[in-house]
């Protein structure tokens, strides 16, 4: 069943979490390459095992919702786990999706970042509950803002966040 849920870019196999991947990476890291069979990147999380934990205590609650939630982007050529990303949860009732990614610092700067929110774009337009995909940044210009500029989305809100500070709120519409 997940077999078919696997995305597939130019450069990198995003693989959709079932409970037992998220329970290998929230014991740790030689249990998850071990479980994948592929090598993990140096700092792979900077999300870490509270959002792996959170992440899984959503697919138990709601196994409907797989595939809507953690996705462990593998690079092809190295065989390594690169970072994680995917969404918050399957659409709400107005048929938005919030997507939220993160590449390991050894593969920034190569533009994988963009090549995983793009196959995760692709995902979620192919339901046709999704309407638009959100997205939040910190409120400056940074890597994430550049990815979600390249990938289509549109700065629609600035939020003052009590542990953030000021946040960006990014929409993309089906198109």
């Amino acid at each position: 069943m997940l077999a078919n849920m696997v995305i597939e870019t130019v450069n990198l196999r995003l693989v959709p979490c079932n409970a037992q991947m998220l329970k290998m990476a929230i014991k740790g890291n030689k249990q998850l390459s071990n479980f994948l069979g592929v090598s993990l990147a140096e700092q792979w999380t900077a999300f870490g095992v509270d959002a792996l934990q959170y992440a899984l205590d959503q697919i138990l609650d709601r196994p409907e919702e797989l595939g809507w939630w953690t996705y462990f982007p593998i690079h092809k050529l190295d065989n390594m786990l690169i970072g994680s990303g995917g969404f918050k949860g399957s659409p709400t009732k107005e048929g938005s999706v919030e997507l939220g990614y993160e590449i390991a610092p050894e593969y920034n700067n190569r533009g994988l970042a963009t090549e995983m929110a793009s196959g995760l774009i692709m995902k979620a337009f192919t339901d046709n509950r999704v309407k638009s995909i959100l997205a939040h940044t910190l409120g400056q210009s940074n890597a994430s803002t550049a990815v979600l500029t390249k990938c289509g989305f549109t700065k629609i809100e600035e939020v003052e966040s009590c542990e953030d500070g000021l946040i960006w709120k990014w929409e993309l519409m089906r198109p």
